[in-house]
């Protein structure tokens, strides 16, 4: 394990920030905001989704674990579009209070409400011409669906308090890390505002999916955190990249990250500190034979499959057997990474 204030032969090093193994120099790995780093097959996947889309008007759900760049493929999707020149309008369902959301989303009138002392435009009207981003929505209370709605679909609403019809020309990217097939499926959630929001869907997927990527990242985000403390870090251990590339990494990029900086303060000569002593200690305190919900309900699937022979609907397929629709089924495949084995 490595140790503060030790500079290690060059040999188990892994290549500094000029150069990556891919030899592709650091200097021209994407820039903020649109910092996607990695050459994984499923990121690859995304990038096309978002090109694809983006030159279109309509509505996209981005659905991924916490912390796997929702936002952030949210605002690629705008500065591709035609309407990149306009405001990206960002929206947190889940930490406004439901009594304030619609004032929020659809703004109010003078009066409106105790404490309403002037009118003031929502989010709606602030992102005309522009793209708004409804994060969580998974989360926007059952009552304001409707209102919702109608919004999304007619691109008209009225203030809080007000009477007048407000038309506002936007475009709608939301973004959940819960399944909103089974909150409809439960009543929880309106399955015609499931449906209007459903139109292009992009699955971001999880750090764990894509391994082959913390490389490229762990050596983006030590280079940007020692330049804004005013370090120089130019080396990472191959022993301590493998164990980062090892790691589950349940908070997805944003703990990454913030491991990184971590570790970037701690560092006191050009060589990461890792401390993997902390890696270690997080995978002791995982009780043995803990999985995700997620792995859980892979491996379900998996063995209903092998049960039908890889028959996903009829009588007796997977899907009859799941409990399940057979387009449920097949979208649950592809986002868990599920195929017929070739042989």
């Amino acid at each position: 394990m490595s140790s503060i204030g030790t500079t290690p032969n060059r040999s188990h090093l892994m290549t500094d920030f000029e150069t990556h193994k891919s030899g592709t120099p650091e200097a021209q790995l994407p820039a903020s905001p649109m910092e996607f780093i990695g050459e994984s097959p499923s990121l690859k996947r995304v990038l096309q989704q978002v090109e694809t889309v983006a030159a279109t008007d309509s509505a996209v759900l981005i659905l991924g674990e916490t912390g796997t760049g929702k936002e952030l493929v949210a605002r690629t999707i705008h500065q591709q579009s035609a309407r990149r020149n306009h405001n990206f309008v960002a929206t947190n369902c889940a930490s406004i209070p439901s009594g304030l959301l619609e004032s929020e989303l659809f703004g109010h009138e003078r009066g409106a409400y105790t404490g309403a002392i002037s009118q003031n435009l929502g989010r709606f009207e602030q992102a005309d011409k522009g793209t708004l981003f409804l994060d969580e929505i998974a989360d926007f209370p059952v009552e304001l669906q409707p209102k919702l709605l109608r919004a999304l679909q007619e691109h008209e609403f009225e203030r809080l308090g007000g009477r007048r019809t407000i038309h506002v020309d936007f475009r709608v990217v939301a973004a959940t890390n819960r399944d909103l097939q089974q909150m409809v499926n439960e009543g929880r959630f309106r399955n015609d505002l499931y449906y209007r929001i459903h139109v292009f869907p992009i699955e971001v997927p999880a750090l764990r999916h894509r391994c082959s990527d913390i490389p490229k990242l762990a050596l983006y985000f030590a280079k940007k955190c020692a330049k804004r403390m005013n370090k120089r870090i130019e080396k990472i251990r191959s022993e301590d990249m493998a164990a980062l590339a090892d790691h589950s990494w349940p908070g997805n990029i944003r703990e990454l990250q913030n491991f990184i900086e971590r570790s970037v303060i701690l560092s006191t000569d050009s060589v990461l500190y890792v401390p993997v002593e902390e890696l270690n200690r997080a995978r002791a305190n995982t009780r043995p034979g803990m999985r995700t919900l997620a792995e859980v309900e892979r491996e379900h699937i998996l063995q209903t499959l092998r049960e039908t022979d890889w028959v996903v609907g009829g009588l007796h397929g997977a899907s009859t057997m799941l409990g399940v629709k057979r387009t449920t089924l097949l979208d649950k495949m592809h986002r868990l990474g599920i195929s017929r084995p070739r042989c």
